[in-house]
């Protein structure tokens, strides 16, 4: 992943955002000694976009699809109201088991509920509605996922969608992931469903509110 803007602002941004908690910074470094692709854990800072955001929403039934080692499934969890619940898919049984082993840890682990297994096999034995939705899986199917999702979305509910901007490549795209990402990000911009806007955090978020 390509840095977007200069390393120095992205620091300050982070020292001026709400910290992780202490588990989640061992997870982080967990993730970066032991897992392979560990930049594909979010981050301090989209974590902390990720909690504003369900705070301001009220969020209290939340649908992710990615978990990886559980960085943003954590995140998310720890601003989830006593009665919140948050279904995470994830592929991998090693992703899947490295997260739930930190989830433990967590007095708010129980809240999430980990679905292994094709997460467009997940999704079809779902029912919503759910608050908020966090899309940080495969980039190939981001659209296949948003197609899934929205009508299980309720009105005035978030979808996040990370890596949306896929370190610039979304400008020429080349490769078929790069043509996935863009794709994505011109159905939603005339998706009649949605409110949308990409904000240039990290690697690309795009914010959609379903209308």
């Amino acid at each position: 992943m390509i840095p977007l803007i200069d390393q120095a602002l992205d620091d300050y941004a982070t020292r001026h955002s709400e910290p992780p908690s202490q588990l989640l910074r061992e997870l982080e470094a967990y993730t970066r000694v032991h897992c392979q692709n560990p930049e594909m854990v979010i981050g301090s800072l989209e974590a902390a976009l990720l909690r504003m955001l369900v705070k301001l929403t009220g969020a209290r039934r939340v649908l992710e699809i990615g978990l990886f080692t559980g960085y943003s499934a954590l995140s998310i969890a720890e601003v989830l109201p006593a009665d919140g619940h948050l279904v995470s898919c994830e592929l991998s049984p090693e992703h899947a088991g490295i997260a739930r082993t930190f989830l433990d840890r967590s007095p708010h682990g129980g809240k999430v509920d980990i679905r292994l297994g094709p997460a467009l096999a997940t999704l079809e034995q779902l029912a919503g509605p759910f608050d908020f939705v966090f899309l940080d899986a495969d980039k190939e199917n981001y659209l296949a996922y948003y197609q899934a999702v929205m009508p299980k979305l309720r009105s005035g509910g978030l979808l996040l969608a990370d890596n949306v901007l896929w370190s610039g490549r979304v400008l020429q795209p080349r490769e078929d992931t790069d043509r996935a990402v863009a794709t994505f990000n011109d159905a939603v911009q005339r998706d009649p469903r949605a409110d949308n806007v990409l904000l240039t955090v990290r690697d690309g978020v795009m914010v959609v509110r379903r209308r």
